[in-house]
């Protein structure tokens, strides 16, 4: 059977599974600026990114609204539209690029990296830094808690209540169940 007249790659999806996965790897191309994937699935990535820069680039409402449609969040929306695209003001085109990384070690699939052509680091969001990492969030709590005053604790002697209720047995017949 020929393949001519078809465009794109498959990846052995259904079409929604393939939009999730473009939609997926596009909001995490803009929240981490940079990503590691198989070729094939990079070299689709890169168009579709591209696409929604230049939308960005535009700026006004009805873009933004699209770029909330064609990304899994409405953050990486956000932050495409205000962050990114004005630092890519000078560019027209190519603001990605794509770099061979080797193979996977499991299958052997070749691995490529997707990155912004333009330094995009420059200020973290704010999101970002409320989300710190469990143990600094405990160690936080913890210490808010040596600082909080105490208060009257209940005393050790007092009964604890247990309740009396037990799960019915079973007796392997079907209407107990």
């Amino acid at each position: 059977m020929h393949r001519h007249g078809y465009q794109g790659r498959k990846f052995h999806r259904e079409r929604d599974q393939r939009t999730a996965l473009i939609k997926g790897l596009a909001d995490s191309l803009i929240v981490h600026s940079s990503i590691q994937t198989t070729l094939p699935k990079a070299k689709e990535l890169v168009p579709y990114v591209e696409k929604l820069i230049t939308k960005a680039k535009k700026g006004d409402l009805a873009a933004r609204r699209q770029l909330i449609a064609d990304l899994q969040t409405v953050e990486s929306a956000h932050r495409l539209m205000d962050e990114i695209a004005p630092k890519l003001k000078g560019r027209n085109s190519g603001h990605l690029r794509i770099e061979k990384e080797g193979f996977r070690r499991g299958d052997h699939a070749e691995l490529a990296r997707v990155s912004f052509v333009d330094d995009i680091k420059a200020a973290e969001t704010p999101a970002s830094e409320a989300k710190q990492p469990r143990k600094q969030q405990h160690e936080a709590s913890e210490q808010e808690a040596e600082d909080a005053p105490k208060l009257s604790q209940p005393s050790k002697s007092a009964p604890k209540v247990t309740s009396n209720l037990q799960a019915p047995k079973r007796t392997g017949r079907r209407g107990d169940r």
